[in-house]
């Protein structure tokens, strides 16, 4: 069944990226998602494995949940009944800012908050092996003047703003999304987290400034976790609504806008009681925990960010800085880390007693069984990466040579091909500050973003799925099982009609 599902999705992506080349002028979305092998790295087979087993499609919508206090990345895939069930959880290689959300340019805080990731969004040709743009500043953070650009979920473990993971990881939660697109999902819901929104960390963050925006973000969790289906997410009066429908005996749908007044607008009720009673259980459970004496996080300074404790442990002196691990989580048996850190990682600096305000006392994490060093030798020579590629010999080729190398059945030429040294950076560029991550290509120019050195690597990875590792097993849900449209996709396959 596994080879089988592998040879559907190969011969469905021939089909679509095909397609996409006969229809150039009208849709250039699948030509951007898979135009190189390292993006036509196939799901590894464990992965399909685990999706049999909990009843789910390999080309079904996704989901991503991300969060930096524990340092993990979640993908959820909808099941046969048509709701979503955790697939598998990847701990973060590195974040960078504190805990709350991104506020300006530079800031090199980490975005939260409710995005929408599209095939555009997908950059194949990422200067950080793969990656998508998270689409900060969605309306919300726009209607607050909140600035910034190019936030990405990136590869090769080095974070200005984004969330980093190994190659390895990147390249298998590419796969994922790619898929869910080849399947006819239009976009896929992303949620970033400053934490899991138990009622144990939102009592014990009860004192920060951003509990506002945490609140009101945690409404959209609510709705997610009592329905399993990807909330419906609108804005106005500055705030986030989740799953609005129109008034009864209304002819029209209302129309939102994040800086204007809110229109009259429902919740469903089957979904407004459900969210209710989830948050006065929430809010019950908060205040227990504050009689009881939950002590009040430490507000931090001088601090940039954090790193899954496994990936610490692989660095020389390494920190997991804000990160802790999150309660019953199965990552922190992990005895290896899941992919190539790299010898320039920089990973955050321990708290500091002088730049900490708070409790004194603070629980300890537990150690970390000490796993042998991932880094690439520091001797390895060094090489300069762009975003965007310069044009290859694809476009004097023929049709079939071409589609073979797009759905990974070309020559090793494409997996090997260097990328020639950039040109230096004018001086007005130097100026501003180096952004982490180019935007998806749009055309064929290269318009070089020069990187920090980093080791030379083979652009192909190994699968984190397919890689043993002693003690280590997926956080996984168990899952169920014929896809029905959710409340986001009014046409599930309306990309390959």
């Amino acid at each position: 069944m596994i080879n089988r599902s592998l040879v559907r999705a190969l011969v469905t992506s021939a089909i679509l990226v095909g397609a996409g080349v006969l229809m150039a002028g009208c849709n250039s979305d699948g030509i951007s998602l898979a135009n190189n092998a390292k993006a036509n790295q196939p799901v590894p087979p464990k992965l399909i494995a685990d999706m049999t087993a909990k009843n789910m499609d390999l080309q079904s919508p996704i989901l991503v949940r991300l969060f930096k206090q524990e340092a993990e990345l979640e993908i959820w895939k909808q099941d046969r009944s048509g709701r979503f069930a955790l697939l598998k959880t990847y701990p973060i290689c590195r974040w960078s800012g504190d805990l709350g959300p991104k506020i300006r340019e530079g800031d090199r805080q980490a975005p939260e908050g409710f995005y929408s990731i599209s095939p555009a969004q997908m950059n194949p040709q990422s200067a950080y092996y793969l990656s998508f743009n998270t689409g900060y500043p969605n309306a919300f953070d726009k209607a607050l003047g909140r600035t910034g650009s190019q936030l990405m979920v990136h590869g090769d473990c080095s974070s200005r703003g984004c969330y980093a993971m190994t190659d390895e990881q990147i390249a298998e939660i590419y796969s994922l999304g790619r898929e869910s697109f080849f399947g006819g999902q239009k976009s896929f819901q992303l949620q970033a987290y400053p934490f899991k929104m138990t009622p144990a960390n939102m009592a014990k963050h009860r004192n920060n400034p951003h509990m506002p925006f945490w609140k009101m973000i945690k409404e959209g969790n609510d709705h997610f976790e009592v329905t399993r289906q990807e909330p419906k997410v609108d804005f106005c009066e500055k705030k986030y609504v989740f799953d609005a429908a129109k008034p009864p005996n209304a002819t029209k749908d209302p129309v939102f806008d994040a800086s204007s007044k809110c229109p009259a607008y429902v919740i469903p009720d089957e979904i407004a009681d459900a969210v209710r009673e989830k948050q006065a259980t929430d809010i019950a459970e908060t205040a227990r925990l504050i009689a009881k004496g939950t002590p009040v996080a430490r507000i931090n300074t001088g601090i940039d960010g954090g790193m899954h404790r496994v990936f610490a442990a692989s660095v020389p002196e390494g920190s997991t800085g804000l990160s802790e691990p999150g309660d019953g989580s199965t990552l922190s048996l992990m005895a290896r880390a899941p992919g190539t850190v790299p010898s320039h990682v920089n990973p955050p600096k321990a708290p500091s007693e002088n730049l900490l305000r708070g409790p004194p006392e603070q629980p300890k994490l537990a150690a970390v069984p000490a796993a042998a060093p991932v880094a690439a030798p520091a001797s390895a020579p060094a090489s300069t990466r762009v975003a965007n590629a310069a044009p290859t010999t694809e476009q004097n080729d023929g049709f079939f040579s071409s589609l073979a190398r797009k759905v990974g059945l070309g020559g090793a030429a494409d997996a090997t091909a260097s990328t020639p040294p950039s040109k230096p950076k004018a001086a007005t560029e130097a100026k501003q500050p180096p952004r982490p991550e180019a935007a998806a290509p749009k055309t064929t120019a290269a318009k070089p973003d020069v990187k920090h050195a980093a080791a030379a690597r083979p652009p192909l990875k190994p699968s984190v799925s397919d890689t043993p590792a002693p003690a280590a097993k997926d956080n996984q849900v168990a899952g169920s099982a014929p896809i029905v449209s959710t409340n986001s996709f009014d046409s599930r396959f309306g990309a390959v009609k």
